[in-house]
């Protein structure tokens, strides 16, 4: 039997991508600095990045750490770059962000060294062989078993086929992590919108399918099988694109939603829209309205539980997608309370309506839309210091009461009709700041930015007003890859 050979790219990218694998943490941000100073594309140098910490990191036995959180933030990531366009070497950060987290679980002896090997895939008979052998790895945990199995999916079948398969066993984890799905949802999603060339599409999978696949295996949720049972949903809900004629419907689904005092009343509260004919993308939006009235309820201050958010708009991506199944569809709808991180945001909640105060919002003073950015700044900029000493569970940090300053400002912004994509453009300069979420920062920022876009007039002002909430929280946590990057630009 031959030795193992580690995945080896073409000639085109591969030196690059031993760049990122063989540079000194050290010497990182410099040396990629110096490279796209130079002129390398942008997106080349987040392909070569995406590719190395995908053969050079093993999944971590959580969630951070490893490729994980590179590959799924790449979506959101190759937004913002592009958001940054016309801003100098400003661009710059979001890449040098990224680069500098590949190589940093490169070297982590939580997850390297590593060596992705290549190998020839298991051979079935079509389908729903390779299909069946799929779910009996999974129910076993044979995570290397299931990479095995879906190198030959990706070969023999349509993609989205085989994606399909995956997210039947990914969404139901959601209970136990939202990342079992998040990680290949939005790995795919990057790949799709063409941040990565599609050719890399069986290789940047593979970690996702090793992760979704190990144990533990996916909880009962009987609740969520009886909400579709009972209401016959798999029969009744036949319609997906939304319209004008369900305006009424989802506003008043998303306010509900977003004043609930019970997380598990929301699964009920769709499934009963679903039934009384909410089309799915309609369903989609009102959870969206939803999450961000429960976010600016929040009383959190964990930078990374965000995933009020990203898993929204995520979710609401996946609904929209022709070839993903009708259950998983309607399980990304039930089932968005149960992961873990917004569990947690529903043991520190503001009562409904008591954030933002629109008394304290109405008391503001006027400003210009330039002297009100520049406000919103401030209050992000200056919010008080962590005491790290004092920190002994990142899912218990409460935010500072000073939040509440930024989410005021923000109402105000928003109540003035003043330009969102000024407020959008001020808040993608800041979050370039972080590197303290491992791309929560950036995909939060773009999460909700994509909510704005894709949400009806009357509620869409919510989602900016939670990127600042967010922007005031995680600001200042870790900014030690943006300071590297201002002493080099001072020095050049």
């Amino acid at each position: 039997m031959p030795m193992p050979e580690r995945v080896q790219y073409s000639s085109t990218i591969e030196p690059l991508v031993q760049f990122v694998e063989d540079t000194p943490p050290s010497e990182i941000i410099n040396r990629t600095l110096e490279k796209l100073r130079a002129g390398l594309p942008l997106q080349t140098m987040l392909t070569a990045s995406a590719l190395a910490v995908t053969r050079s990191a093993d999944n971590p036995p959580g969630h951070h750490g490893g490729p994980l959180h590179p590959l799924a933030g790449l979506y959101a990531l190759s937004h913002l770059v592009k958001r940054l366009e016309g801003q100098g070497e400003e661009r710059f950060l979001p890449v040098l962000q990224h680069v500098a987290l590949s190589n940093k679980h490169i070297n982590d002896p939580v997850t390297g060294p590593f060596q992705l090997l290549k190998f020839e895939p298991l051979k079935f008979a079509d389908f729903d062989a390779a299909k069946a052998a799929f779910l009996m790895a999974c129910s076993r945990g044979e995570s290397n078993k299931a990479d095995h199995i879906f190198q030959w999916l990706w070969q023999n079948v349509e993609p989205i086929k085989a994606f399909d398969l995956l997210m039947s066993v990914a969404i139901p984890k959601n209970n136990i992590d939202d990342h079992y799905f998040v990680f290949p949802g939005y790995t795919w999603r990057a790949i799709q919108a063409g941040f990565l060339d599609k050719q890399y599409l069986p290789l940047l999978m593979r970690p996702s399918v090793r992760y979704a696949a190990r144990f533990p295996v996916a909880p009962p949720q009987p609740e969520l099988d009886a909400l579709i049972e009972d209401n016959k949903l798999m029969e009744r809900v036949t319609r997906q694109q939304s319209g004008d004629d369900e305006t009424v419907a989802i506003g008043r689904l998303g306010k509900n939603i977003g004043q609930v005092e019970e997380f598990a009343e929301i699964p009920v509260m769709i499934a009963s829209a679903l039934r009384r004919g909410l089309s799915l993308d309609g369903a989609g939006e009102a959870l969206s309205i939803g999450a961000a009235g429960l976010f600016m309820r929040s009383l959190g201050g964990n930078p990374m539980d965000v995933h009020l958010h990203t898993s929204i708009n995520l979710r609401r991506y996946l609904i929209s997608l022709d070839g993903l199944n009708l259950r998983s569809k309607l399980l990304l709808l039930m089932n968005w309370h149960l992961g873990p991180e917004i569990r947690s945001t529903a043991t520190r909640m503001e009562p409904p309506g008591a954030q933002p105060d629109m008394a304290e919002v109405a008391a503001l003073p006027e400003r210009s839309q330039e002297a009100l950015l520049d406000a919103i700044q401030h209050s992000i900029y200056n919010q008080p210091p962590t005491d790290w000493s004092q920190v002994t569970n990142l899912g218990l940090m409460r935010a500072v009461p000073e939040v509440k300053e930024t989410i005021n400002l923000a109402t105000q912004y928003m109540q003035k009709g003043y330009d969102p994509q000024a407020l959008i453009a001020r808040l993608a300069e800041i979050v370039c700041h972080d590197n303290f979420t491992e791309m929560h920062a950036f995909k939060h920022h773009n999460a909700i930015v994509e909510e704005y876009r894709n949400t009806r007039e009357a509620w869409r002002w919510m989602h900016l007003v939670c990127g600042a909430q967010a922007a005031a929280i995680s600001f200042g946590k870790n900014m030690t890859v943006y300071e590297q990057y201002l002493d080099l630009l001072h020095a050049a």
